[in-house]
């Protein structure tokens, strides 16, 4: 087992934690639908904020036309999340032993992929993050993830994500080249890192968050398992103050997006479940804000277009950051 698996088992999934974490959450009420705001029945959750109105005023932050790449790449050596791995194999079907298709010779490539869906830059859907098996609006593991794939909330059913983008440079709020594994982003340090970058957040943005965890990656001193066995990132108080402001979706350039190891030992990934089942925001991982930072970007038209496999959980992304 990878460093990385051995650290968060130890950490946040000992059979002794998890059992204490049920235990302390069978008392937590599973919103319904985001206190219902969008009714029993809706598979968008906070991608119902995505209006004509906000997709319009979000154009108007572009006032250069350049754009950046949120995506990182991926290969068969990127840190995951065990036991997710991927590798891609190449083929000329139909090609050997002959000069290809048609009297011109039309010759071609084609790829298979296998493995997971959740690897690299990725979107995480309302199907992922469940508290004791209880997803968004309610849903029970049994009413919607057979094994075939996600019969509700699937990445299918999402257009999209097109709304007003927001950086918060959190290594310029704690004042250091790179935020170190385990420190949280609160709620106090949100409205701090906003307050000094003249931004404010908004229902439905989709608001990120930099910490400089990709030069662990390719950076001159990189340590890929470092960038593995933990993070900075957001902690539970930071995760219930953007859900009360109600955005859109949330992510870091960090592969879980929320600080590991957790603030209070026992617990794991809160702040996915509360965004997630309890509130309906989208979650975007391992989001490369480098380039945004060293411009100092704060806020931009974001768009996401992934790719819409029906009963998909997860997905691999590149979202686009135009200003």
């Amino acid at each position: 087992m990878s460093g990385f698996g051995r650290g968060l088992i130890m950490k946040n999934h000992s059979k002794r934690n998890a059992l204490a974490l049920a235990a302390c959450l069978a008392a937590t009420p599973v919103f319904v639908s985001a206190d219902g705001k969008w009714g029993e029945d809706d598979q968008l959750g906070a991608a119902n904020l995505m209006t004509t109105e906000r997709i319009k005023a979000a154009t108007g932050l572009v006032t250069e036309g350049k754009v950046y790449s949120l995506g990182m790449e991926v290969g068969p050596d990127t840190p995951a999340f065990p036991p997710r791995s991927l590798s891609v194999t190449i083929l000329q079907p139909g090609q050997n032993g002959n000069s290809g298709l048609g009297e011109n010779n039309f010759t071609y490539n084609d790829d298979i992929f296998m493995g997971w869906l959740g690897i690299g830059s990725q979107i995480d859907g309302l199907g992922h993050s469940g508290i004791d098996h209880v997803y968004y609006g309610g849903r029970t593991y049994d009413d919607f993830a057979p094994a075939s794939g996600l019969t509700e909330l699937g990445l299918n059913n999402l257009p999209g994500l097109v709304g007003r983008g927001v950086m918060l440079d959190m290594t310029r709020h704690f004042g250091t080249e790179m935020v170190e594994e385990g420190v949280a982003y609160t709620e106090e340090d949100i409205k701090a890192a906003a307050d000094a970058q003249s931004v404010d957040l908004r229902e439905g943005d989709v608001v990120l968050f930099h910490s400089n965890w990709m030069d662990l990656l390719d950076g001159d001193n990189a340590d890929p398992a470092r960038f593995a066995a933990a993070e900075p990132g957001v902690g539970v108080s930071g995760a219930e103050y953007l859900a009360d402001i109600g955005v859109m979706a949330v992510g870091a350039d960090t592969w879980g997006m929320e600080v590991v190891p957790a603030e209070e030992e026992g617990q794991a990934f809160r702040a996915h479940q509360i965004l997630q089942p309890e509130n309906g925001i989208y979650i975007l991982e391992n989001m490369d804000t480098r380039e945004l930072a060293a411009d100092g970007v704060n806020e931009f038209l974001f768009v996401l277009g992934q790719a819409r496999i029906e009963g998909s959980v997860q997905m691999i992304i590149n979202p686009i950051a135009i200003r």
